[in-house]
């Protein structure tokens, strides 16, 4: 397997494991407290390597769940007590491990091969010549087979408990009447969170798995309201990031991992520019729309109202309104025959009135473009 092509593999996994986890936490408002526990899980990465001796994946992943845990159970004690909001309990909270971590790394670890350039920031280009030996043979880069374990995991758990998992995210108070837990959920998806962070940590660092945690399913929730259409969506985006932020960082001769982050916040741009329903440009048209049909409502109305037929310069001044957008707007309602010109004279017409009163402008044309 080429170095690049591993490299990309590695990516793609750890972008489709966070965006599997991270739609979620997205969806629950939650996106800062991934980022809270992919920092505040260091305390457990230290222990468990203490404790070991060695960086053997299984220790670093139920150290990184402890913490996680934790850092969840802390932020919700803090925030229970109504003396702090949840984003004030997570400012509170991942400092504090996470400087607990440094604190750690420094004394304890600083001569060893678990340092903070290891642990914070990782380093995906050297993910092909990290291997995993099995009876001293050469099975393939360790970053692959890691991460993806991971993905392995996150995949079966969000098949095995998605019905669990949309009825708490979406409601909570009929997934607790129906006799689900929506805490145990809750703190079962924070510890998959946290499995995900660490393992993600020394291939790719904690910069680029925040990024994928959050970048891909906010891109996606901006496309569809179909929550297994949004997963499939995330995951999609952050295997997109990956292939294309190598290509960059190879042509840029830039960071990797560094490329991949900029190309999936490049795609949210683009989702929120574009997107067919939410995007900038969808509502600027609506906006578009709205304006024009409250203006043809306006004219037909005042035209009902008056019962005689007005002249193009009495409209314009009643309405302060610029004689190219009148003319405009005359031009729209007269094609559908809600208004008659004669003799430099607009009166509304039966058509005109009927649209008026018994169904509205806006409804009508939607009857008309349906038809």
């Amino acid at each position: 397997m080429s170095p690049s092509l591993t490299i990309i593999l590695v990516g793609s996994c750890v972008a489709a494991a966070c965006a599997l986890v991270g739609t979620f936490l997205v969806l629950r408002q939650m996106a800062l407290l991934g980022d809270a526990i992919s920092h505040a899980v260091l305390p457990g990465i230290v222990i468990a390597f203490l404790m070991t001796g060695e960086r053997a994946p299984l220790p670093m992943v139920l150290g990184a769940g402890a913490l996680g845990v934790l850092t969840v159970f802390l932020v919700e004690a803090f925030h229970r007590t109504r003396r702090l909001k949840e984003d004030a309990s997570i400012g509170v909270v991942f400092p504090a491990l996470f400087s607990l971590g440094v604190v750690l790394i420094t004394k304890y670890a600083g001569q060893v091969d678990l340092d903070l350039d290891c642990v914070l920031y990782g380093e995906i280009a050297y993910a092909p010549l990290d291997l995993l030996f099995f009876q001293e043979q050469s099975i393939g880069p360790k970053a692959l087979w890691v991460n993806g374990a991971v993905l392995l995991a996150n995949l079966l758990f969000v098949s095995l408990l998605y019905k669990e998992l949309k009825l708490t995210t979406f409601d909570t108070g009929l997934a607790a009447a129906l006799g689900f837990s929506p805490i145990v959920l809750h703190y079962v998806l924070m510890s998959m969170v946290s499995v995900t962070v660490v393992g993600a940590f020394e291939s790719v660092g904690a910069i680029l798995v925040v990024a994928m945690l959050v970048v891909p399913p906010a891109t996606a929730y901006l496309l569809t309201d179909r929550l297994l259409v949004m997963l499939a969506g995330a995951v999609g985006c952050g295997v997109l990031s990956s292939v294309f932020g190598y290509w960059l960082a190879y042509w840029l001769d830039a960071s990797i991992a560094g490329a991949m982050a900029t190309v999936s916040g490049i795609l949210f741009a683009i989702a929120f520019v574009a997107s067919p329903r939410y995007g900038l440009l969808a509502r600027l048209v609506r906006q578009r729309q709205l304006g024009r049909d409250m203006a043809e409502q306006l004219l037909l109305l005042h035209l009902q109202s008056g019962g005689t037929p007005q002249s193009v310069e009495q409209l314009a001044q009643r309405f302060s309104w610029r004689r190219q957008r009148l003319e405009a707007v005359i031009a729209r309602v007269g094609n559908r025959g809600w208004v008659q010109r004669t003799n430099g004279s607009v009166a509304i017409t039966p058509l005109g009135e009927r649209a008026v009163e018994e169904r509205g402008v806006a409804p009508l044309r939607h009857q008309e473009a349906t038809a």
